[in-house]
């Protein structure tokens, strides 16, 4: 059987009497009269079936049956109240804007671009997550994900954004030491791996048309991130984007140890659902996205 929820104004009226300590107190911050709070507590009471306040001459107590209900309610008032600020603050232009993102791409690549996101939609409050792997919209609290995939998620819109393309790159020190030149002489155990892209060694030395050596007997890291420590450390040679290590190259801590690209047959995408794919916050970080990457090609799955 279904329950008639209480209107906002008699919660409102039950919190900010229980706050305040008075009825006559809760009138004047609610712009109403003490017999309308009232009443509107009264009614409350009524559908409740139990007393949410002792009446005392001095001033208001909660009942044991008050204070558990208003410790469940509070939290959907002070949600109902960001909601409504954020709207009035946006006029509905913008709004919040709950982003997953690929951990070495949000880390290395969006992270310093944002400040430019932010002056052009001080609208938009954008709250972000890093992830590894597809991002879960299952629970409804995301909007857009920038992930790194094939773009084939059932159910939901996938838009391109840029290929993963890496090249070797080793300290300073381990090239002096072991030489610029990979190939089959290399130590099997100083090609650092990656989880986001284990074939990428294979795929390199392919594409190189080098000899390489036993495959497979290097440190493999979850991240990008950790491989890039890795080899600014000297502990061997990491297949990386350009996003990524350029500052390290700048302050040579790397050194590129060769111009071939192996580029993935994956790459990242500007995953969303298509029933947040209207939000004002949703269409600016789309468009502003597009301007920073370009999105030669959407697939909707």
């Amino acid at each position: 059987m279904s329950v008639r929820l209480p209107s906002t104004t008699a919660l409102l009226c039950v919190d900010t009497a229980a706050r305040l300590g008075s009825f006559t107190r809760a009138a004047t911050e609610l712009h109403l009269t003490q017999a309308a709070v009232s009443r509107q507590v009264i009614g409350l009471e009524h559908r409740l079936g139990t007393p949410l306040f002792v009446r005392q001459r001095a001033a208001l107590a909660l009942t044991d049956a008050g204070r558990a209900f208003l410790d469940d309610v509070r939290p959907a008032l002070l949600a109902i109240e960001r909601a409504t600020a954020g709207v009035m603050a946006s006029k509905g232009r913008g709004g919040p804007l709950n982003l997953s993102v690929a951990s070495s791409l949000g880390n290395h690549w969006l992270i310093e671009r944002l400040p430019g996101f932010t002056r052009a939609h001080a609208e938009v409050t954008l709250n972000m997550a890093t992830r590894v792997g597809p991002a879960d919209f299952s629970a409804g609290r995301l909007d857009v994900s920038l992930e790194y995939g094939d773009g084939q998620r059932t159910g939901l819109v996938s838009e391109f954004v840029m290929p993963l393309s890496l090249s070797p790159f080793a300290s300073p020190a381990w090239a002096r030491q072991h030489g610029r030149k990979l190939g089959s002489h290399t130590p099997a155990a100083a090609l650092i791996g990656h989880s986001t892209a284990p074939e990428a060694w294979v795929g390199w030395f392919d594409a190189a048309r080098l000899q390489p050596p036993a495959l497979g007997e290097g440190p493999r890291y979850d991240l990008m991130s950790m491989a890039l420590n890795a080899a600014q450390v000297g502990l061997g040679v990491a297949l990386l984007p350009d996003f990524m290590t350029s500052a390290a190259l700048a302050a040579r801590r790397l050194t590129r140890l060769s111009t071939v690209r192996w580029v993935s047959a994956r790459g990242y995408w500007l995953v969303l659902s298509p029933a947040t794919a209207t939000k004002p916050s949703v269409q600016a970080f789309r468009a502003w996205l597009q301007s920073q990457a370009g999105l030669p090609g959407t697939s909707s799955t």
